[in-house]
């Protein structure tokens, strides 16, 4: 298992006093109650600096991370890509053959990775599903049978359920389900041994609770019960710690690599923080230039209000998650950080893209 390296700030080339208002910051937002718990890890070149923890969150805490479960899940294909196993431009239809229904037959693999396969987001029975607390195999069926939205390669919609069929792809073609996959060929060898998607048992009294929204849908609801931390679904139920994510963050700035343990190959590594969108020609310019995307990973979107922070670089990568996380990587500056809470955040992050400038702030 590879060793995370801790440093003080100022060895990696962190100012202590510029990084320690930062920790400031989330420690007065959770003394506020603004946000219930958070962890937080930070690092540069290959190291981090010891997390912190504010509020109800502890340092053996679990947190449900909503959407930066995608870049994993994206992951475990690549990994069948660099293999032979797939490629990027494969058919859907081709390894789950019922896909095809309603006109899907020509949703490529890259268009699952991108947000541009022209599937709904979440599914017109996706409250009922989780009501009745279906398995992951009905969420399967039914995106099986939905129509497209649009024709892919056309448009940029955020879409977790194209991240679902990555999931059964993998399971498909691997022969194992995704959460194993995923802790033989990632987690196990970075050394994430807090990190599972979904999980039971004993580690359930570990899962901080998210704060639910008043009004809160069956959709939002379910995140704190048993059933979805169990799910393991591959859009949303990834269940880890600030440290784990780190070394997996780490990972990605590594090129696939952390320590001597090695998940992917530079190339895939640099596939996944690349702007996909380049190679799609009926793509509209103002997609591709404006808001681009990995396979995975989105891209930093400059002057966008959902963007990671005003103060990273162009090359930077990341993913929010729903449920009030948020990862970035920038390659220019080899820093990253990890930020997780348990207070869903709207869209443009009034906690976490705050926070983000006040950490990059604090580069030297």
């Amino acid at each position: 298992m590879p060793t995370l390296n801790f440093a003080k700030p100022a060895e990696i080339g962190f100012d202590p006093s510029r990084l320690q208002r930062a920790f400031d910051l989330l420690r007065k937002w959770t003394e506020n109650d603004q946000i219930p718990a958070a962890g937080i890890c930070v690092g540069r070149h290959g190291k981090a600096v010891e997390p912190v923890f504010a509020g109800r969150a502890k340092d053996d805490s679990l947190f449900l991370v909503a959407s930066l479960s995608k870049p994993v899940t994206v992951t475990a294909a690549m990994i069948l890509v660099e293999r032979g196993q797939i490629t990027l431009d494969d058919y859907v239809a081709s390894f789950v053959p019922k896909f095809a229904d309603n006109g899907k037959k020509d949703v490529r693999i890259r268009h699952l990775m991108t947000h541009t396969s022209g599937l709904p987001d979440m599914l017109p029975d996706n409250l009922q599903l989780r009501q009745e607390k279906k398995p992951l195999a009905a969420f399967i069926e039914s995106t099986c049978r939905q129509p497209l939205l649009f024709e892919p390669g056309t448009k940029v919609t955020y879409q977790s359920m194209g991240t679902a069929m990555l999931g059964e792809i993998v399971h498909q073609v691997s022969g194992i389900v995704l959460p194993e996959f995923l802790a033989k060929e990632v987690f196990a060898p970075l050394g994430m041994t807090d990190c599972w998607l979904g999980c039971d048992g004993a580690k359930l009294d570990r899962v901080l609770p998210v704060r639910l929204p008043k009004g809160a849908t069956v959709h939002e609801v379910v995140w704190n019960t048993s059933y979805w931390l169990g799910l393991g679904a591959p859009w949303g139920g990834l269940i880890t710690t600030p440290v784990d994510y780190a070394r997996f963050c780490l990972a990605m700035l590594g090129g696939g690599k952390l320590g001597e343990a090695r998940v992917l190959s530079p190339a895939a590594a640099r596939a996944m923080a690349s702007n996909q969108l380049e190679g799609m020609p009926k793509m509209p310019e103002e997609e591709r230039r404006c808001r681009p995307w990995g396979l995975g990973w989105r891209l930093n979107w400059p002057g966008h209000s959902a963007n990671f922070g005003d103060l990273l670089g162009p090359k930077s990568f990341g993913h929010w998650g729903s449920t009030g996380t948020l990862a970035w990587c920038d390659p220019e500056t080899e820093s990253f950080a990890v930020l997780l809470t348990t207070q869903p955040q709207e869209p443009e992050g009034r906690f976490l893209s705050r926070l983000s400038n006040a950490i990059c702030a604090a580069l030297t």
